[in-house]
């Protein structure tokens, strides 16, 4: 199987900043993108950002400017800086990894449990 457990969400003043970060493990063979979702109370859940595993990124474009998504491919990794925060920032925030796992040719999906962001103004 393979896990993807999140830390460093909190709770962060308006124009404060914060980090957080993603770590997958289990049977893993190789990951291709990963991501950062976000689900605020009575919304879909919205893409943050994107990054391959060459690094090529992609932002959504409320994000862009602000947000910074990177990984290190050797610890399975993936951080998301998040500054200038704004209180409609406020929702739970889930990883993803596109993840092969050994002994198949299959690429399977898997996600964080979420950890929750909190922006006051």
């Amino acid at each position: 199987q393979v896990q993807l457990v999140e830390s460093g969400g909190g709770l962060v003043q308006g124009g404060g900043s914060l980090g957080l970060s993603c770590a997958a493990s289990g049977n893993i063979l190789s990951i291709n993108a990963m991501g950062w979702y976000r689900q605020a109370p009575g919304k879909q859940r919205e893409l943050v950002a994107t990054i391959t595993t060459g690094g090529s990124t992609n932002y959504a474009d409320s994000m862009k400017g602000r947000f910074t998504i990177s990984r290190d491919n050797a610890k399975n990794t993936v951080y998301l800086q998040m500054n200038s925060l704004k209180p409609e920032d406020t929702a739970v925030y889930y990883c993803n990894a596109d993840v092969r796992r050994t002994w198949t040719p299959a690429v399977t999906r898997y996600w964080g449990q979420g950890t929750q962001v909190t922006v006051s103004s």
